[in-house]
């Protein structure tokens, strides 16, 4: 009598457990308009209706309130790896409470982040972190969350054309960025025209393989304004668009991605988790956030779904590959406190004097600051 073999039962055993577990822990999935998210009300907010969690031993990390945190941050603005812009300290920012507040989501909580740990559960893997200077941000956030426990001489920093990595030597683990603001692909054209093709990502690409945690991120960079456009000309195939609606660019461009994943990627061996886009507090040209000293906390009682969060969700459920989509957008919403605005570089005392001469960044995030936050869930996600 014929035996199954103890090797393909384990595999398929396996296989299904992976499943499983991608689909059993998968968080609501909601976002907020990037262009009209914010209500007028500077103590109100839209909230988007999120999903019925589906499993009662899941956690639904994206709903909950901001909580005062006297031990945090967890690092300073001395991080060696932070960029100026987001050093909001040393830039000369009066007040560091934006630093000190944890998110507490509903019925369950989310571990402080355990830098030893986190480098234990990476040991001998890569993760990559893939978008635009948003992701860079996050990036930034989690190098300097973990480099303190590793001895200055087996630390490194490493680069190779659109990607960067920290080497934690002794761990064998690299924490990577690579830029990839549309995951599709945008190049140079005749007469120096910026062509974005829709169906093209394999130069991108080619830097994700071999990679054990793939974190995705892209929204910001399809909704600009005509003014600041990054692109001249779409392309799909031999089609050539001038104008195009940005949520069917976007779709395509999604589409793309996604294809991409379901070939070459196998769910025993990646993780793929998609970050939801971080809000921006940008009206009154960019002034919303400045001099914003601590967290929103009320919701409005209007719920909608915007169309980047309707067409990732449609093409995320069409997809094969199990994918996590981490929502951090509501959470992050709350926080119009954490930005740069005017504190995205050093001044000195004169041009302290008239602070609304300098352009405000409220798209951003300080560091110390809300990405932090981002890598504790990234880090219990894991």
């Amino acid at each position: 009598m014929a035996k199954t073999k103890p090797n393909s039962f384990r595999f398929f055993f396996s296989l299904f457990v992976v499943f499983l577990s991608f689909f059993h822990g998968k968080c609501s999935e909601f976002d907020l308009d990037e262009l009209s998210w914010l209500d007028e009300k500077d103590d109100e907010i839209d909230m988007v209706q999120s999903r019925p969690d589906q499993s009662q031993k899941s956690c639904d990390f994206s709903s909950g309130k901001w909580v005062f945190d006297q031990s945090y941050p967890l690092y300073d603005s001395s991080c060696p790896y932070l960029s100026t812009a987001v050093t909001c300290q040393k830039n000369g920012r009066p007040d560091s409470d934006y630093e000190k507040w944890k998110w507490k989501p509903n019925g369950c909580s989310i571990a402080r982040f355990d830098a030893l740990e986190f480098l234990g559960k990476m040991r001998r893997k890569k993760i990559m972190v893939v978008g635009d200077s948003i992701m860079r941000n996050q990036w930034e956030s989690l190098v300097c969350l973990v480099q303190s426990v590793v001895p200055t001489g087996r630390k490194t920093v490493t680069y190779d054309g659109p990607s960067m990595a920290f080497h934690a030597l002794d761990f064998e683990t690299s924490i990577e960025f690579c830029w990839a603001p549309f995951l599709v692909e945008l190049k140079k054209g005749l007469g120096n025209k910026r062509i974005l093709h829709l169906d093209l990502i394999e130069e991108n690409a080619k830097y994700w393989k071999g990679v054990d945690v793939l974190v995705f991120d892209s929204a910001h960079w399809w909704t600009h304004s005509d003014q600041w456009s990054s692109w001249d000309f779409l392309m799909e195939g031999n089609n050539v668009f001038k104008n195009l609606n940005p949520m069917v660019a976007y779709e395509k461009g999604l589409i793309t991605w996604a294809k991409w994943v379901d070939l070459n990627l196998d769910p025993l061996k990646t993780r793929v988790i998609f970050r939801s886009m971080s809000p921006k507090h940008n009206r009154e040209n960019g002034w919303k956030c400045y001099n914003q000293r601590q967290p929103l906390e009320f919701f409005s009682h209007q719920l909608h779904v915007p169309e980047q969060m309707q067409v990732l969700q449609e093409v995320l459920g069409r997809m094969r590959f199990p994918v996590y989509l981490q929502d951090v957008t509501m959470m992050s919403a709350l926080r119009k406190d954490g930005h740069p605005s005017v504190y995205g570089r050093a001044m000195d005392e004169n041009e302290k004097q008239h602070l609304k001469d300098h352009n405000s960044d409220c798209s951003h995030w300080c560091l110390p600051g809300v990405p932090d936050i981002w890598n504790e869930m990234l880090s219990a996600l894991l």
